[in-house]
């Protein structure tokens, strides 16, 4: 790892600078609680926004926290707000005594605490070194921990500078007008790595039906969303040193009438951490699937091999279930078909402990497939779809259904909340756990497979024009839940 750079004073040429923004703060003090109310249908936006990127019940640092509605907006278990302007804190005491405030400056606040997250909501406009700030934030954030900007997109400069000439918007001291390319370049130098972006509002202000019409309607349509007044990314820590022991994982196999495919299963499956489970979960097989699982307990005692008996409903039950048996720290779904190798587990493991990302794809259309391991309306769907659920997630994956699927357990727990909500009933799991991660702002990785043919039993992908039906309607779900409207 690189040398850490620690930030010192601000250079004596920008003071000047750092001053501007400190007098446009106390020319706006007396009227900023109207200001706010005044822009009320932004700022409803903007926290629901808020409120849709970070979890509730969290710790929360917001930098540059204004008035502090919108750190109280998220519902933080530890808020801690940081201003420069005594006024601007004395209002968000008297309003929202149940979070902390400091004053403090940006380019050298300090703290002995780590949070979950850390929100620069309209901030980086006013902060004059902004790469000093984010390298601050380094020292207050864990490896799990999120940072969350939003920012003014550069295109509407013109539009904002004239909104203040005629008294449409309250003066605001604004220095930098960044691109999200500008943003990303600044993010990569201060080591952090963007997860998602999100975009909103292309009509910041209320007109009926038309701020509706624009706002939930064009602003989630390419090529519109890149021109939404509110930009927002959220970026993980991807310096912060990663010492965690070895971990323990438990790879969940869901069977349905497998029985050919079990003892290559126990055979192939590589040791894996520091412990290697393997969960048999067999969905009521009429084969001897079970049967054929404890004659591998007893032919193979050295290896930890559990048999969960699943609902006999669907794929996705009978994986949680495994899920909720299972004693690992990681979890990984490997399809008992063994159409995906065993033998690349470990390529997954790597990824996952070595903190590359925290939700791991496997992704069958890289390598070239093996004649006939997937038809090509299949082919062609998943593609499609792999398209749309790019745009969706606000993160790039390329196949949507590949089985082989890893994350942490304690991920898993949290995305169990979200189990259900989308509107939809999810049979295979694979968009419950893709949506989950993304909602939970869990850096995604696609991670290339070899899929190769099954040698034993049939295909449970059958039905196609009936999937893609379901596909299609969790698509809409997502772009309900998943792209801010």
């Amino acid at each position: 790892m690189q040398d850490e750079v620690i930030p010192g004073p601000l250079p004596a040429a920008l003071t000047e600078r750092k001053s501007f923004v400190e007098r446009i703060y106390q020319e706006q003090l007396p009227t900023r609680e109207r200001a706010v109310n005044r822009a009320r249908y932004y700022y409803f936006n903007l926290k629901r926004l808020l409120k849709f990127i970070v979890e509730p019940g969290r710790r929360v640092l917001q930098i540059h926290c204004d008035i502090g509605h919108l750190l109280d907006a998220v519902a933080p278990a530890r808020g801690l707000g940081i201003h420069p302007s005594a006024g601007h804190l004395e209002i968000a005491r008297k309003n929202y005594p149940d979070l902390e405030f400091r004053q403090m400056d940006a380019h050298d606040f300090a703290c002995d605490e780590k949070f979950d997250y850390v929100m620069l909501c309209n901030a980086i406009g006013d902060i004059v070194d902004v790469e000093a700030t984010l390298l601050r934030c380094q020292k207050v954030m864990a490896p799990e921990s999120r940072l969350v900007l939003v920012w003014t997109n550069y295109l509407w400069q013109p539009v904002f500078k004239l909104a203040e000439r005629i008294g449409l918007k309250s003066r605001q001291p604004t220095l930098n007008w960044f691109s999200p390319s500008d943003v990303e370049n600044l993010l990569s130098l201060t080591g952090f790595e963007p997860v998602k972006e999100n975009q909103a509002l292309l009509l910041p202000v209320y007109v009926p039906f038309v701020s509706w019409f624009l706002n939930s309607v064009l602003a989630r349509i390419p090529p519109f969303h890149r021109l939404c007044y509110v930009k927002s990314l959220v970026a993980r820590p991807v310096k912060t040193p990663r010492t965690l022991a070895q971990p323990r994982v438990s790879v969940i196999v869901p069977c349905k009438n497998e029985v050919d495919n079990i003892q290559a299963a126990v055979e192939r499956i590589p040791a894996l951490g520091s412990h290697t489970e393997i969960v048999f979960c067999d969905d009521k097989s009429t084969d001897g699937t079970a049967e054929k699982v404890r004659e591998m307990q007893r032919l193979h005692p050295e290896k930890d091999i559990k048999l969960v008996e699943g609902p006999g409903v669907c794929k996705s039950l009978n994986v949680w279930a495994g899920f909720d048996a299972a004693q690992g720290d990681v979890l990984m779904i490997l399809d008992a078909d063994l159409t995906t190798l065993p033998e690349e587990l470990p390529y997954f493991y790597a990824a996952i402990a070595e903190g590359r990302g925290e939700f791991i794809n496997g992704s069958r259309m890289v390598y070239p497939m093996a004649e006939d391991a997937m038809k090509p309306l299949n082919v062609l769907g998943n593609k499609l779809f792999s398209l749309a659920f790019s745009y969706l997630l606000g993160q790039r994956i390329k196949d949507t259904l590949c089985g082989t699927k890893v994350l942490w357990k304690k991920d898993y727990e949290r995305m169990k909340a979200l189990r259900g909500t989308w509107g939809v009933m999810d049979r295979w799991g694979d968009y419950e756990l893709i949506f989950g991660a993304a909602k939970l702002n869990l850096k995604i990785v696609d991670l290339p497979v070899h899929y190769v043919e099954r040698i034993h039993g049939e295909t449970k992908m059958t039905k196609r024009f009936k999937n893609a039906a379901v596909m299609a309607r969790m698509c809409l779900a997502a772009l309900v839940r998943l792209r801010f409207a």
